[in-house]
């Protein structure tokens, strides 16, 4: 029964697999900006990036998620110089580092992605699900690489289903994404917790997970440090590490197959333990 909830996928990315299956697969999270809601400011400098991209990749994250803007709510848009301006040195010094994870670019711009992709990225993180900027779905085409389809619907009808909301709006992303010469086989489905989401719906979407793999795609699941976590608990930023990796746990028993966090570490840790006693630990050598 079990292994019905995370199937296996292969993603072909520049000559390597990213492997994804029942052993959950950690994204960590390298904000070069100064106004993230959680740790701007931290990794302005490529030097920090640097260190804790390194640190990161040390405790288990197979993936890194760089980006210049923050998307918190009330956070101010950049323009594509001044975005350029905070990852691309963070990025080039990453990727010169051949830590050995996968880079991604966080970006919902063009101009971003096609620089972050030529420089060494391997996956687009997109936040507006390839519903944005039109050229942005030609350019993951171009380059052949993942696309991360992440679910931000500021005009949807809350009155309706949100699960039936986020589908609509994800089919329109796979049309998008299919008539620029994406494979479906390079999307991963992200529901975007805490976009354009009240508290309530943000828990019914974790709560009924397993319907959006029916899209029969892998799914991320980024809720580290939210409000949806700190509103519920009472607790400020730095106090919300064990509400998410409850929420990490919860998504892996749910499908989910990548975890967008903060903290590698600790949430590595509790999804290794319900990957044990999903599948059963791993045997010793």
């Amino acid at each position: 029964m079990a292994e019905a909830l995370h199937r296996r996928f292969d993603i072909a990315v520049a000559g390597r697999v990213l492997a994804l299956g029942p052993q959950p697969v950690v994204m960590g999270i390298v904000n070069a900006t100064p106004d993230s809601f959680s740790d701007g400011g931290r990794h302005l400098r490529a030097a920090d990036a640097l260190a804790a991209a390194r640190q990161m990749v040390e405790d288990g994250a197979e993936i890194l998620d760089i980006g210049g803007e923050s998307t918190r709510p009330g956070g101010d848009m950049v323009d594509v110089q001044t975005e350029l301006d905070r990852v691309m040195p963070a990025l080039d010094a990453i990727a010169a580092a051949e830590l050995g994870a996968f880079i991604s670019i966080d970006t919902r711009h063009t101009v971003t992605a096609d620089q972050a992709l030529q420089s060494g990225a391997h996956i687009l993180n997109d936040v507006e699900g390839l519903q944005g900027e039109p050229e942005l779905a030609d350019i993951a085409a171009a380059y052949d690489v993942p696309v991360v389809v992440m679910h931000w619907d500021r005009e949807r009808d809350g009155g309706k289903d949100i699960v039936a909301e986020m589908k609509r709006f994800f089919d329109r992303s796979f049309d998008i994404a299919a008539r620029a010469g994406i494979s479906r086989g390079k999307l991963i489905v992200d529901p975007g917790f805490g976009f354009s989401k009240s508290i309530a719906e943000n828990y019914e979407i974790l709560r009924r997970l397993g319907e959006l793999a029916e899209y029969g795609l892998p799914i991320l699941s980024g809720t580290s440090r939210k409000r949806m976590i700190g509103n519920l608990l009472d607790r400020a930023m730095d106090e919300r590490l064990a509400g998410t990796v409850a929420t990490s746990v919860l998504a892996y028993e749910r499908g989910a197959h990548i975890f967008r966090v903060h903290d590698v570490r600790p949430n590595r840790d509790g999804l290794r333990v319900a990957a044990a006693c999903l599948y059963g630990p791993p045997e010793k050598e």
